[in-house]
């Protein structure tokens, strides 16, 4: 990766003097969203520039882990592993905070869901990693002023180390946050909520004085026990969370606050205390501290994802009032978005196909906020109603199918994206199945066969004939030929994000799956090349 930090140099930099169309798409933002874009956007043939605006990758904690529907999505390009062995600890037990209660997924054989104990810092390192071995243009330090659009092109202004210059592009993709500035230059509306409350999440050091008890209270001088888990008061919540063998401790408060916060000013370990002393009346010793975040609630979505040429993604299309799902989301939208950009400046995009991004994802990101926003209502009440809500919530979650649909949306895997034509195959719009398959060469997945981010048509009943039909896009996709136990479809015609676009239910007849199957090749990847 050809990265650039804000330090002087003695001659300007040779590719700001390129003229206008140096890019094809100009990513600005360098966060996991953007590098994610970045990445895909190599893996399909586009020439991404990455703007962002900070000199170096920031140390300010944000988010603490990585979960939901985006590993599925990291281990069919081959990457979890390495994201896995990156972790900073063990893996955690499948237990969530959902709005005050937990999704308590510990007893179930297979979760719905899972989560990496993976900073956000580590996480944009290994991202980073991966977009620099495929030969992204990340260029830090240098600042988006100015975004202008027509017909044909974006052409931004930027300041960057030797001053002002002008880039180009087809297309411009705003991955630059909640306050996005590409957002507001595209007069992008914004609407939501920000709710009166700030959250600090903290892992802490206990000094001597300080007893962790069996149970996981914490026995305070002068005060005495602070319970494990959640407290709540008129002012306020706590979280605590500990192990009677570690002086290591979790701490989380709420507040309800109308001041707004920096985000690039980080929380110090004083603004903690004085939080706890705020909402529990006493004071607590600490010795130190390993991660000390703030964070406010907000709930927004951007009324489009996309302005002519330009687009947005992650957190500058989308805001959620809770915590874990945010990277799920804007990397997801990546994930959509870059293949179907790929499609149009590589010439082979079907009519509307670049209008779907926005279909979708802002589908996705209204399911986030549909759940995130009863996590308010659950969390914010203090009175007995509250309370009632609460227990009622936890008492519905103690079946299994409830919990696991619950599980499902949080992760983001309930996702059925609207497909075009009649007869849709109940998997037509779902991330495919990891289906374990059996080929001439050997025992493979679906997921191997996506590493490479292209279309792939997979037989699963030996039907020569619709295998004829997709050899007119051979150019595109990947033809594979395999069995599984219990197929789930004759054959799977899987997008590059992983998604079903067309399923043959068992035993289809040919006259009925032949035109369907080409019905959908040509919705999702354009006119056949016949030869």
């Amino acid at each position: 990766m050809m990265e650039h930090h804000h330090t002087p140099r003695p001659a300007a930099d040779p590719r700001e003097e390129r003229p206008a169309e140096n890019a094809d798409v100009i990513v600005v933002g360098a966060g996991p969203t953007g590098l994610m874009l970045a990445a895909e956007l190599l893996l399909a043939g586009v020439r991404p520039l990455v703007l962002e605006r900070q000199p170096r990758p920031r140390d300010t904690p944000k988010a603490g882990g990585l979960g939901g529907q985006i590993l599925e999505l990291l281990r069919y390009r081959g990457l979890l592993q390495r994201f896995q062995a990156a972790c900073t600890g063990p893996m955690p037990a499948p237990r969530f905070p959902f709005g005050g209660v937990h999704l308590d997924f510990t007893q179930m054989p297979e979760p719905p869901m899972h989560a990496l104990p993976l900073p956000q810092q580590l996480l944009e390192r290994l991202l980073g990693e991966r977009a620099g071995e495929l030969g992204v243009d990340l260029r830090r330090g240098h600042e988006v002023i100015g975004v202008n659009q027509d017909d044909d092109a974006v052409t931004v202004d930027v300041h960057g180390p030797d001053g002002l210059y002008q880039v180009s592009a087809r297309y411009l993709v705003g991955c630059d946050g909640a306050r996005s500035r590409v957002r507001d230059r595209a007069g992008i509306p914004f609407p939501g909520t920000t709710y009166p409350e700030v959250n600090r999440l903290a892992q802490v050091t206990l000094p001597d004085t300080v007893t962790v008890l069996g149970n996981g209270d914490l026995d305070v001088p002068g005060f005495g026990t602070i319970r494990a888990g959640f407290t709540r008061t008129d002012h306020g919540l706590l979280g605590v969370g500990s192990s009677p063998d570690s002086r290591s401790v979790s701490l989380y408060t709420i507040e309800d606050e109308t001041t707004d916060y920096d985000d690039d000013v980080p929380m110090t370990l004083s603004e903690l205390q004085d939080s706890v002393r705020r909402v529990l009346g006493a004071h607590l010793p600490l010795a130190g501290s390993t991660r000390l975040s703030r964070f406010t609630f907000k709930s927004h979505q951007a009324e489009r994802y996309r302005e002519g040429r330009i687009l947005l993604a992650g957190d500058a299309a989308h805001l959620f009032p809770a915590t874990g799902v945010a990277l799920n989301a804007g990397m997801l939208d990546a994930v959509n978005l870059a293949w179907k950009l790929a499609a149009d400046l590589n010439g082979w995009a079907p009519a509307g196909l670049l209008e779907t991004y926005h279909a979708e994802r802002h589908l996705a990101g209204a399911r986030t906020l549909l759940h995130t926003r009863a996590q308010v209502a659950l969390r914010r009440g203090h009175d007995a109603a509250a309370e009632a809500l609460r227990e009622l919530f936890t008492e519905l979650l103690a079946d299994e199918l409830p919990l696991r649909r619950m599980g499902a949306l949080v992760a983001g895997s309930d996702i059925r994206y609207p497909m075009p034509g009649a007869g849709r195959h109940p998997l037509a719009g779902a991330f495919s199945p990891n289906l374990t398959l059996h080929t001439g060469q050997g025992v493979t997945s679906v997921a191997e066969l996506m590493h490479t981010a292209r279309p792939v048509l997979l037989d699963l009943a030996d039907r020569p004939e619709l295998r004829q039909i997709a050899r007119d896009w051979r150019h595109l996709l990947d033809i594979h030929t395999a069995k599984t136990d219990d197929p789930p479809a004759d054959v799977l015609l899987i997008r590059p994000d992983g998604h079903v676009a067309w399923a043959a239910t068992l035993d289809e007849p040919a006259d009925s799956a032949a035109p369907l199957l080409r019905e959908a090749l040509s919705a999702w990847f354009g006119t056949p090349r016949n030869n």
